[in-house]
């Protein structure tokens, strides 16, 4: 691997101050889908009960729901100030932190965090724009290396290779943030020619990239579901409290409280990881015109970065680079 995990856990610890915002934001989303829920399903089994005993378990179940429904729809709509302030915050202290650069304690740390992203990305929804199309260029590289298996003449190589895909899609849950850390490192002024830049490097470096993202993968997703295990039972117990004995909401809950927990304190921890690989696999390297021509021809999405580059104001046409790097593809 090329990562340290000392190191990772030494970055967690230094910038507490992100952790704690982090655990604010998704534990309060937690708190609030089960609120919502239980809410919910207390009116709805109230309004049941109008419609005679029959009615209040169809009337909470609907009332429950309704209420996650809902929550699940305004975090939708927060999703872009969650990656502004909270995901890409954090990467941008975390980089400081791995170049050596000194940071304040505390709240300092959250507005230092703030600036350096608002000085890379005026926007929120520019963040946001360059997260998706960055997203869908990772799905085209793994879709890649996952199509390489098809070809195989191996007995039930169709089963295998879905579950492989699967597996992959998995984990490159952690790499778009990190791609939008070579920007913040690179002190780029354009940031959608910097994103292209950085996946031309992950491009390149691709398998190394995606050992190291498979073995966090298999890590963080073996701990979260450990804590879903240990989180069923009181969160069965509080559901079958609930108007109606909406018990099976027990599960829900309890996945509820373990995303929360992997979202606040597990990914950041693996970002931090994959940061080391990226920095580590790519140092000295320059991004391979092949595998920009490659990404082009693969994905339509990375043929939009590349025109969204070429329009941002104040700086060159986008075009191919200099000599190849000497990584294999």
């Amino acid at each position: 691997m090329d990562f340290s995990v000392g190191k990772s856990l030494s970055l967690m610890a230094r910038t507490a101050p992100y952790l704690g915002l982090r655990a604010a934001v998704y534990f309060g989303m937690a708190a609030t889908y089960i609120l919502a829920t239980g809410g919910g399903a207390g009116i709805g089994f109230g309004i049941g009960g109008l419609l005679g005993p029959d009615g209040r378990l169809g009337g909470a179940f609907w009332g429950g729901a309704a209420g996650c429904g809902l929550t699940a729809g305004v975090i939708y709509l927060l999703r872009e100030y969650i990656l502004y302030v909270v995901k890409a915050g954090h990467v941008a202290v975390l980089v400081e932190m791995l170049d050596g650069r000194p940071l304040p304690d505390s709240q300092g740390q959250l507005a230092q965090g703030a600036s350096v992203v608002k000085a890379r990305f005026a926007e929120a929804s520019v963040l946001f724009a360059i997260d998706q199309l960055v997203k869908g260029v990772i799905r085209a590289i793994t879709g890649l290396i996952n199509g390489v298996a098809t070809i195989l003449p191996l007995p039930g190589i169709g089963a295998l290779v879905g579950m492989f895909g699967a597996f992959l899609r998995m984990s490159v849950g952690f790499v778009d943030e990190v791609i939008l850390a070579h920007a913040v490192r690179t002190r780029a002024q354009n940031p959608w020619e910097s994103a292209r830049e950085a996946l031309v490097l992950y491009g390149q470096n691709s398998r190394a990239m995606l050992k190291n993202a498979a073995l966090l993968a298999l890590v963080v997703h073996g701990l979260a579901f450990l804590i879903f295990l240990l989180v069923l039972a009181p969160a069965a117990a509080l559901a079958y409290a609930m108007p109606g004995s909406w018990s099976a909401a027990g599960v829900v809950f309890a996945l509820i409280l373990a995303w929360s927990v992997k979202a606040a304190v597990l990914e950041p921890f693996a970002i931090a990881c994959m940061m080391q690989a990226f920095f580590t696999v790519t140092a000295g390297q320059s991004p391979d015109p092949a595998w920009d021509a490659k990404l082009g021809r693969m994905s339509g999405k990375f043929g939009a970065l590349k025109e969204k580059a070429k329009g941002f104001p104040g700086t060159r046409r986008a075009g191919p680079w200099g000599a190849p790097s000497t990584s294999s593809p």
